[in-house]
C-alpha cells in the first residue's frame, strides 16, 4: 500500500512538472506580473506567448502607446536554438492618460503571442527573453524583467491559452472587403488631415488606430466625426508628429479598426 502511495505521489510530482514546463514562474513586481508560454512542440516554427497580469486600475501599453505611453521592449537574443522571435499584438484598448490625451494598451491581463523560428527543429528549444514595460494609474513605473522557459511538450497545456490570444490579434484585410466590420476609403483632406470611413455591424464602437512606417511617426489616433457617407462612420486624424524630414505623401500606414469582438489590420499608402 504504501509502495502504490509513494508511486502515486511520485506521478503526481511528474505531472506537476511536466504541466510547468509549459509556462515559466511568475516574475513579479508591485502592480503586475509576467511570464512565458510554450505551445506545442512540433516544426520549425513555434507558438509562444507572453503572459501579463496586472492589478486593478493599472494599464500597459501597445506597440503604439497613443498620446503618451512607453511599448514593451524585448530582447530575445539569450535564447538556445533559436532564429527569430516575431511578438503578435492583440488589438487594444483607449484609455484617458490623464492629461487631455488617449493612450492604448491593456488593462487586466493580457497575452502576446509569440512566433518563434528555430534554427534547427530536431534540437532543444529555451527561449529567454529580457523585457522592459511599463505599468500605469496615476502614475507610471516602469518594469524590468527576465523569463527563461524550455518548449519541450508535445501537446502544451497551454494550446487553448494560445488559441485565444491569437484570435485577439487583427486580421490582415484591405480597404473595401466585404466584411461587416470594414475600412470603406482612406483620403487626404488638403495636406493636414486624413479621413477615414469604416462600416460596422448594427451600430456597434468602433476605434481606429494609425501608425507610420517607422516607430519614431508619431500620428495621433484618430477621432470620430460627423459627415459620413450613409451607413459609413467616419475618423480623422492629423499628419502631425512625423520624424524631421519625412514627407506623408506615400507613406506605408498600418490602420488597425476594433469594433466589438472583431479587429482588423491594414496596411495602405497615403495618396
Amino acid at each position: 500500500m504504501r509502495a502504490a502511495l509513494a508511486l502515486a505521489a511520485t506521478l503526481s510530482v511528474a505531472c506537476t512538472e511536466v504541466r510547468a514546463e509549459d509556462s515559466s514562474a511568475w516574475q513579479r513586481d508591485t502592480h503586475s506580473a509576467i511570464r512565458l508560454l510554450a505551445g506545442s512542440r512540433s516544426g520549425t516554427v513555434l507558438l509562444g506567448g507572453i503572459a501579463i497580469q496586472l492589478q486593478p486600475g493599472w494599464k500597459t501599453y501597445w506597440r503604439t502607446p497613443g498620446d503618451s505611453g512607453v511599448p514593451p521592449r524585448f530582447d530575445f537574443s539569450k535564447s538556445d536554438n533559436v532564429e527569430a522571435v516575431t511578438v503578435l499584438w492583440p488589438a487594444p484598448m483607449k484609455f484617458d492618460d490623464g492629461a487631455g490625451g488617449v493612450s492604448l494598451g491593456y488593462k487586466q491581463q493580457v497575452v502576446l503571442p509569440l512566433r518563434i523560428v528555430t534554427k534547427d527543429a530536431g534540437k532543444p528549444v529555451t527561449l529567454r527573453a529580457d523585457i522592459n514595460y511599463a505599468v500605469c494609474d496615476k502614475l507610471c513605473v516602469p518594469v524590468d524583467a527576465k523569463a527563461e522557459l524550455a518548449f519541450a511538450s508535445v501537446a502544451s497545456t497551454e494550446d487553448g491559452n494560445l488559441s485565444d490570444a491569437l484570435n485577439a490579434v487583427p486580421k490582415p484585410a484591405n480597404v473595401g472587403d466585404p466584411n461587416p466590420l470594414t475600412i470603406r476609403d482612406v483620403k487626404r483632406e488638403g495636406k493636414a488631415n486624413v479621413l477615414v470611413d469604416v462600416t460596422a455591424p448594427g451600430g456597434k464602437d468602433v476605434s481606429l488606430f494609425v501608425e507610420g512606417p517607422t516607430p519614431d511617426w508619431a500620428l495621433p489616433v484618430p477621432k470620430l466625426i460627423e459627415g459620413a457617407p450613409s451607413g459609413a462612420k467616419r475618423f480623422i486624424f492629423e499628419l502631425d508628429g512625423l520624424p524631421p524630414g519625412a514627407s506623408a505623401d506615400g507613406a506605408a500606414l498600418k490602420l488597425t479598426l476594433v469594433g466589438g469582438d472583431k479587429a482588423y489590420e491594414f496596411n495602405v499608402n497615403l495618396k
